[in-house]
């Protein structure tokens, strides 16, 4: 007979509230888990923080996740514009080179994210490349093949 394994998802925090006041009025950790449906594993987890902070402590964690991953500085933003305006030759990487080299070698942009900037202030038209002259190579012409004649072991 196979042991069946249980599986607990994510906990709330009614669930882990349940958790310690259950294992508070009965002392029994095993008891505990289960009422609240989890795994003892949770438990341990759980409970230096609530050694610690108490009930506060088992509320749902703030997402420490950047709200704006894509948000670049208003300064950063006008000196792109501005060394684009100035040199309308240079490129994404000469301008975050630049940049870099400004600022002790420091990155401040990547090359694509200047490019983006670009973009956004409409000064950013890429370059389209010519066509090669030479037809693909299944379309050229080729000599044909001269392949002997096969001579028949019948005729005379």
């Amino acid at each position: 007979m196979e042991k069946q394994t249980t599986y607990f998802g994510p906990t709330t925090a009614q669930q882990r509230k349940l958790l310690f006041e259950t294992w508070q009025a009965s002392g029994n950790v095993a008891e505990a888990c289960r009422r609240a449906r989890v795994s003892r594993q949770t438990f341990y987890n759980w409970k230096p923080r609530f050694e610690t902070e108490g009930y506060a402590g088992l509320e749902e964690l703030k997402s420490h996740a950047p709200k704006h991953p894509r948000l670049t500085a208003a300064p950063i933003c006008d000196q792109v514009i501005i060394m684009r305006q100035e040199n309308p030759k240079w490129g994404k990487r000469r301008i975050a080179d630049e940049l870099k080299k400004a600022n002790d070698w420091v990155a401040l942009v990547s090359p694509n994210t200047v490019r983006r900037i670009l973009i956004e202030a409409g000064m950013w038209e890429p370059l389209v490349a010519e066509k090669k002259s030479s037809p693909p190579r299944c379309a050229r012409q080729r000599p044909p093949v001269k392949r002997p004649m096969l001579t028949s072991a019948l005729s005379p």
